[in-house]
């Protein structure tokens, strides 16, 4: 068969993602911080971008008044288009502009196919206090900082430690309230009446959190923190249960004092100062922390008046801006040359983009706030044992939108309800599916089972991904390999080619 050149015409269809649709996308993402610092900048640079409270004399020299005929247009009020005429406020636009999202940004901020995310409430830090003459003299390397943060590392080993959705709901919520230094402040009534949880799982699941790494974190105070590492250590005995409730005399050198309390000589009370003042009294500090940063809800949830929720914007959170088109109209008649022309359109139409996504941005974040708030009705009404379980899917499905556009407006959102302030990803439960059409599955629960089968192996029966799927499968589990390949990495299980390498060492 000869070869030979020819010429080809094919016909396609393609969405380009503009500079200015990637800006909508970002700015779905942004919390109202960084929302009102990116406004902030391009008020800045745009000229034609104006704040709503600025005078005539504010305006730069030959900006005219806003006539009273609409010439300038709000932030709900753009129409922006693309830089080929497009009208991107059409449902059509807006449909095609997510899909190319999904395909240009498919792991930024999406969820996995099994919905693994959630949330967590929203508290004040507090700080701790450390009782007097208890110094930290430790060396720097001991006190050094990992890169993960205290609340990372506990919401790690709470996903592992249990599959039970109330006590994964109460434990992500008391852990976001314990302090940089490791300590829970909130009273546990207080907790359990704003969750509308029972006292009692409240402190197990407390008791659950105080076993984990660092020994000590959870403490509601400095006896407790210490009582905590001795227990840890095996070294809570009467004796020092009795020095560790007699602190005080140690703060004021009373030697004598603490003998008589423990019933001990003076050794031995010597050797318990030692071995108290080698505990950590503020354990947190051994993790990174999260910025400190005060949080202002994106959406409010109140009760109405009839029996319902009622959803509302927090509009201070939300940037307002002006696009001046009489002043675009005033300068766009003196250009001078071409490229002042270009920058002037380019510009203009910036601004009107950013309008229009600002806009598109609250409708967005109500309209899944509502749905989040209807699916999760019995939770705010009667607590925490009448949370739903809801993925992304669901809500995308109920409002007709995307799942990777629920994910980016869900992140780094808030919502203030009568039980306390929230992310809105607290809401969504992880599940897998099952294969014989029975309940799903908890996603920390299979994690739970992978750990399970891994810690029952043998040298001889090392057991791959494919293997766990199998035998996943065999419990009605319905779950693909790659699934399970990313769960027993957040496990911090090696690989299978790497556990049977290190069972061969260890045999050697």
């Amino acid at each position: 068969m000869a070869l030979a050149p020819r010429l080809e015409l094919r016909q396609s269809q393609q969405l380009v993602m503009t500079p200015q649709l990637q800006q909508a996308i970002k700015l779905l993402q942004l919390s109202n911080l960084e929302l009102a610092e990116f406004v902030e900048q391009q008020l800045e640079e745009n000229p034609f971008l104006e704040r709503p409270e600025e005078r005539a004399d504010d305006r730069p020299a030959g900006q005219a008044d806003a006539a009273p005929n609409g010439q300038e247009v709000s932030s709900a009020d753009a129409e922006p288009k693309d830089a080929d005429g497009i009208d991107l406020s059409s449902e059509d636009a807006h449909a095609r502009a997510e899909e190319a999202i999904d395909a240009a940004f498919d792991d930024d901020g999406r969820a996995s196919a099994d919905g693994d995310d959630g949330g967590y409430a929203v508290n004040e830090w507090a700080s701790v206090g450390g009782g007097r003459g208890f110094d930290d003299d430790r060396e720097f390397g001991e006190t050094h900082v990992s890169d993960i943060t205290l609340k990372e590392h506990l919401t790690n080993q709470l996903q592992v430690a249990t599959s039970d959705p109330q006590s994964l709901f109460v434990g992500a919520y008391i852990i976001d309230l314990v302090d940089d230094a490791g300590y829970l402040r909130e009273a546990v009534d207080d907790i359990a009446l704003r969750l509308g949880a029972d006292r009692a799982t409240v402190e197990d699941t407390l008791r659950l959190i105080q076993t984990f790494d660092p020994s000590g974190v959870g403490a509601r105070d400095l006896q407790e923190c210490l009582r905590l590492q001795l227990i840890d250590r095996d070294r809570l005995d009467p004796a020092m249960a009795s020095f560790i409730d007699n602190l005080e005399m140690l703060a004021k050198g009373d030697l004598k004092g603490l003998m008589r309390a423990t019933r001990a000589d003076e050794d031995d009370v010597r050797d318990m100062i030692a071995e108290v003042r080698a505990l950590n009294p503020k354990p947190g500090y051994a993790y990174g922390s999260d910025p400190v940063q005060v949080v202002a809800p994106d959406v409010f949830v109140r009760k109405a008046a009839d029996g319902g929720w009622r959803v509302e914007l927090n509009n201070d959170t939300l940037p307002k801006i002006l696009v001046n088109q009489h002043y675009y109209a005033e300068v766009s008649k003196n250009k001078a040359k071409d490229k002042d022309a270009s920058y002037l359109h380019e510009q203009f139409a910036n601004a009107s983009w950013l309008a229009k996504s600002l806009d598109q941005r609250a409708r967005t974040i109500l309209k899944v706030a509502e749905e989040i708030v209807r699916q999760q009705d019995a939770f705010l009404a009667y607590g925490v044992k009448h949370l739903r379980p809801l993925n992304l899917r669901a809500v995308a499905d109920a409002i007709e939108m995307h799942e990777s556009t629920v994910s980016r407006v869900t992140s780094n959102k808030y919502v203030a309800t009568p039980r306390g302030v929230f992310e809105l990803k607290y809401f969504f439960t992880a599940s897998i599916a099952s294969n014989n059409g029975g309940d799903a599955y908890s996603a920390e629960a299979v994690r739970h089972r992978i750990k399970e089968f891994i810690a029952a192996e043998t040298p001889e029966t090392i057991l791959s991904d494919d293997k766990l799927v199998e035998l996943l499968g065999a419990e009605g589990i319905d779950i693909a390999r790659r699934t399970v390949a990313k769960y027993r990495e957040t496990l911090g299980i090696p690989s299978s080619v790497q556990r049977r390498r290190d069972a061969v060492r260890s045999a050697i």
